[in-house]
């Protein structure tokens, strides 16, 4: 009896392990003869699927899911005790790359955004719905745009509604406590905290969750409390030059109530390109003060808020000479009083 498929061979070389996906999958990076490149291979056990008809769901919704801000597929295959799914390798990393090296600017952070919600409105009107939308998750292109990654947990809608396999509790909705189905709104809270992690950045949105995190593992009646209550993560916590309407943006997303937040992708991306001022101004990390910079006509510009309390603005000339705006530069300033430092110049 004929077989319905033809076999071929196909062949890889494992180069470096790049990224654990959880305890039945890896990523790695591999050399492919057949294309003469280097890819990235997501590895699947076959052991952990639950049957051989959804072997190749995730390679499914990925390319159901072609967009320009989608990663692309190159192929999937199997062998005896593995699923493989063959992507381009992207040399800029991922958001979460670039967040563990610096702060983003209003500007990155709108772009970006805007990026990933055209990919994840594609998906949408797929019919699919994400479950994992975080920065480990937007990858880069060569031209610095955001690609949504990873559709291990997407799933198909039937009257709207899904349920993934499982989740991960540091970017779990407050629905997520009460149980499924879900709607498309789960990942609308997660680009809203996607959004909020690329304003505060990692060190202090993990020192937020470190009090979830115990001896034992995640504290998950805590954290469930906490999402239930609108206390994590903390809607007080965005740096001062984070503009009014990019808050109202990621607080509309973070709603505890599904109804309450954008209904679409689209809704959330016209509100964020909306956002237009302090765009430039990027946050830097000091232990001790808090610090400011952009660059703009080639001139860098520098606003330190000091450990006593005290402001200090500078501009470095393009000759090399320092000057300060004595305005800006004060014995004491509110918060009020910082953001429109940041807002007006």
């Amino acid at each position: 009896m004929l077989k319905p498929y033809r076999k071929a061979e196909l062949f890889f070389e494992e180069i470096r392990e790049i990224g654990a996906d959880g305890r039945n999958s890896k990523t790695f990076l591999a050399n492919d003869p057949q294309l003469g490149a280097e890819i990235v291979v997501k590895q699947i056990a076959k052991a952990d699927l639950a049957a051989p008809d959804v072997y190749f769901a995730e390679a499914k919704a990925l390319y159901a899911s072609a967009h320009q801000n989608v990663v692309q597929l190159h192929y999937a295959c199997e062998d005896d005790d593995h699923v493989f799914i063959a992507m381009p390798f992207y040399t800029a990393g991922s958001i979460k790359g670039v967040l563990a090296q610096r702060h983003l600017t209003v500007r990155e952070i709108v772009r970006l955004g805007c990026q990933t919600l055209s990919g994840l409105h594609n998906i949408h009107s797929k019919g699919l719905i994400h479950f994992d939308i975080k920065p480990d998750n937007i990858l880069l292109s060569l031209r610095r745009e955001a690609l949504l990654s990873d559709f291990g947990l997407a799933k198909q809608t039937k009257l709207g509604l899904a349920e993934p396999d499982g989740f991960y509790m540091r970017m779990a909705p407050p629905e997520a406590v009460s149980g499924p189905p879900y709607k498309l709104t789960f990942d609308i809270y997660q680009i809203g905290l996607t959004l909020y992690r690329m304003c505060v950045g990692p060190a202090e949105f993990n020192r937020q969750f470190a009090r979830f995190v115990g001896p034992a593992g995640i504290d998950r009646p805590a954290l469930a409390q906490a999402l239930q209550r609108g206390e994590f993560p903390d809607r007080r916590g965005l740096p001062l030059h984070i503009p009014a309407r990019l808050e109202t943006v990621i607080m509309t997303c973070l709603k505890v109530d599904p109804d309450e937040r954008y209904a679409s992708a689209l809704a959330v991306a016209n509100a964020l390109a909306r956002v237009d001022t302090c765009l430039d101004w990027e946050f830097v990390a000091d232990p001790v003060n808090r610090i400011w910079r952009k660059v703009e006509d080639g001139k860098e510009h520098r606003f330190t808020v000091n450990q006593d309390g005290s402001t200090e603005f500078v501009s470095f000339q393009t000759d090399g000479t320092r000057r300060r705006k004595r305005p800006a530069c004060l014995p004491r300033m509110t918060p009020t009083q910082i953001r429109g430092v940041l807002r007006d110049n």
